[in-house]
C-alpha cells in the first residue's frame, strides 16, 4: 500500500481488495475500448442507432472504470490504469479487430458484456468474504450496471425465428 488512509479495514483486507480492484480495472479498460472499438467500426444499416449505443455504453463503462480506481486510490492503494498494465491483464476475450458487421459487433460487445457482469458478480462475493462490504458494494453496482448496458446492447440483436423461439423448429 503506497497511500497514507484512516480507513479502518485492515492494511491486509486493503491491500488484497485493491488487487481485486486493480484487476478489475484493467478488464474495465478494455471493455471500453473494445466497446469504442465497435463505436467507430459498426456498418449497416442500423449504424446510427449503434453509433450512438456503443458511445453510450462506453460512457457507462468509464463511469466504471473511474469508480473502480477511485475505490482503490480510496483505501491507499494505487490504480493501475494505463493501457499498457490493462492490455496484460484483462482477463476478457480479446476484441476481433477484422469485423465490419453491426451484427457481429452486437455479438461481440454482448459476450463482453455478459462476461465482464459475471465476474463482477464473482468479485461482489470474493470482496465480501474478504471483509469488505465497501468494495462488495461498489462491485454489485457494478453488476447492475453492465446487466442494464448488456440489456440495451442485445436489444439490437436479430431475435430467433418464432419457429424457434417456440421450439417448433
Amino acid at each position: 500500500m503506497t497511500g497514507r488512509t484512516l480507513n479502518t479495514l485492515s492494511d491486509n483486507i486493503r491491500a488484497q481488495s485493491v488487487d481485486l480492484l486493480n484487476r478489475y480495472l484493467a478488464a474495465s479498460i478494455d471493455l471500453r475500448a473494445q466497446v469504442k472499438h465497435a463505436h467507430w467500426n459498426t456498418r449497416g444499416a442500423a449504424f446510427i442507432a449503434l453509433h450512438e449505443l456503443f458511445d453510450k455504453v462506453a460512457a457507462a463503462t468509464d463511469g466504471y472504470c473511474d469508480a473502480i480506481a477511485e475505490r482503490a486510490a480510496a483505501l491507499g492503494g494505487t490504480a493501475h490504469g494505463t493501457v499498457q498494465v490493462a492490455a496484460g491483464r484483462s482477463f476478457l476475450v480479446p476484441y476481433s479487430v477484422g469485423i465490419a458487421d453491426q451484427e457481429l459487433h452486437v455479438e461481440a460487445i454482448s459476450s463482453a458484456l455478459a462476461s465482464f457482469g459475471e465476474y463482477a458478480r464473482k468479485a461482489v462475493e470474493e470482496a465480501a468474504s474478504r471483509g469488505d462490504p465497501g468494495t462488495a458494494d461498489l462491485f454489485a453496482g457494478v453488476s447492475r450496471g453492465i446487466d442494464h448496458q448488456l440489456w440495451l446492447v442485445e436489444s439490437h440483436s436479430n431475435p430467433e425465428p418464432a419457429s424457434r423461439a417456440n421450439g417448433s423448429g
